[in-house]
């Protein structure tokens, strides 16, 4: 996998308002950047081969808009061949305007001793071209109190011009002041305190004089439901280098197991630009950025975003993440946290991930969501789990919801689909309802189960 690949100049490819936003290619880690009316979305692209268990990154792309609706693809922008120390790994980086310029921070693999280091390349426009501002690495691991992994920069300039990069993985954060010429650091790298369960993929900014430090966490209190995957954490503190107050969690757990977000206004309207595995064949190597409103609350706390899925077999909001999920019976041994935690199943016999099953139950069970309010929902989509031993496809389902008084069979609704190893997708007319109840039936001698159950508010 070694090598250098140079960056080379691409067409420009338009792509229509869906998440993930782009498709023609896998991208992750992304890290928007707003410059007058436009967003910017520098991202690492996923070349893994299907069945791939490692990552494959070896170039990094921008994708852009004036609307967060329509994206573009503007093609690689920097690889590891504009680092000449770099080895074969181009991970997470950002890009931070300014003396007129635009320095591209990213995690790169040196040839040297260690693993991963921090370069800095710089361009005259957010597209660049850009070029090795430093020729060496600006963080590695002979670094004195480097992270424990030296990956996923985040950089700030404060309003009286003083630098600031946060970075680190393995529970390490670390932080450093930047000269003036963004390409040194200035006095002792430090470790920040009072980031609550923190993994990696710091994302720093300032609103109304408040700092805020967004981080992937992979704890199972309150953030994912198993600790391969992570949620996004926020913090936020009255100086740039903490100490740091745990807030909430902006972004729970995706279908991909790294989570990896950004912020950014443009036009007036807040945004969360993260990463899932949510496009065809996507997976864990294979990642794609997707896009979706964020809300700040009048006190400065972050509202929880819900992700968009759109194309491919869902769109509109998916609003299982947000029920409460409840069942007539799960095995002991089965979760029933799985069919609402985000996960994009390989197969139906998928164990990679938390699987609800009911054995040794036969004859009709079912699932079901509640919510706080009544929500408009028109689609629904279930991943079958499958086991080939006790737990089968089942012979049949049902879409209910509550009238306020009694469960009714969803009006209009399509048929209720039981293949294997796919999403099965019944659409029907808007209803509004505060329960949605999936009434699953068995094949004679087997119980059912279920990896994922996704339902749409319009």
């Amino acid at each position: 996998m070694c090598g250098v690949v140079t960056a080379v100049a691409a067409v420009a490819l338009p792509a229509q308002a869906a998440n993930p936003i782009i498709t023609s290619i896998y991208t992750a880690d992304p890290a928007p950047l707003v410059v007058g009316n436009t967003m910017y979305i520098y991202a690492g692209r996923d070349e893994a081969p299907a069945g791939t268990s490692n990552f494959v990154m070896r170039e990094w792309h921008v994708l852009s808009s004036t609307d967060a609706q329509t994206w573009t693809d503007n093609g690689a922008k920097a690889s590891i061949g504009t680092f000449g120390w770099a080895g074969a790994d181009a991970w997470a980086g950002e890009v931070e305007p300014r003396n007129g310029k635009y320095y591209w921070y990213t995690s790169i693999n040196g040839n040297g001793a260690g693993w991963m280091n921090i370069g800095v390349a710089v361009g005259d426009t957010p597209l660049g071209p850009f070029t090795d501002a430093k020729g060496g690495p600006l963080i590695s691991d002979s670094t004195a109190n480097s992270s424990g992994l030296n990956i996923d920069p985040t950089v700030f300039v404060d309003d009286d011009g003083q630098a600031y990069m946060y970075w680190g993985g393995y529970w390490s954060p670390r932080a450093v002041k930047l000269a003036a010429n963004m390409i040194d650091t200035v006095g002792a790298v430090v470790t920040p305190t009072g980031l609550t369960n923190y993994w990696e993929a710091p994302w720093m900014f300032k609103r109304n004089g408040l700092y805020y430090l967004m981080y992937a966490a992979n704890d199972t209190n309150g953030c994912v439901t198993n600790s391969s995957y992570a949620c996004q954490r926020y913090a936020t503190a009255s100086s740039p280098l903490g100490p740091w107050t745990e807030r909430g969690i902006v972004l729970g757990q995706v279908s991909s197991t790294t989570n990896h977000a950004g912020i950014a206004e443009l036009n007036g309207q807040s945004y969360l630009v993260y990463h899932t595995a949510d496009a065809p064949g996507g997976g864990n190597f294979r990642r794609s950025v997707a896009v979706d409103k964020l809300t700040f609350n009048a006190d400065g706390t972050i509202q929880k975003v819900i992700p968009t899925v759109g194309g491919g077999t869902g769109s509109g909001t998916n609003l299982g993440p947000s029920a409460t999920a409840s069942t007539s019976y799960v095995s002991s041994w089965e979760s029933l946290a799985a069919i609402n935690n985000g996960g994009t199943p390989a197969s139906s016999a998928d164990r990679a991930n938390l699987a609800y099953g009911n054995w040794p139950q036969q004859g009709t069970q079912w699932v079901e969501y509640t919510w706080p309010a009544a929500k408009s929902i028109n689609k629904s989509s279930v991943y079958w789990f499958d086991d080939d031993q006790g737990i089968d496809l089942p012979a049949s389902c049902q879409l209910q919801y509550w009238t306020g008084s009694a469960y009714a069979a969803v009006p209009g609704q399509s048929a209720c689909g039981v293949a294997g190893n796919t999403e099965n997708v019944s659409t029907f007319p808007a209803i509004s309802t505060t329960r949605l109840r999936l009434s699953i039936t068995s094949r004679t001698g087997y119980s059912t189960g279920v990896l994922e159950w996704k339902a749409f508010q319009p």
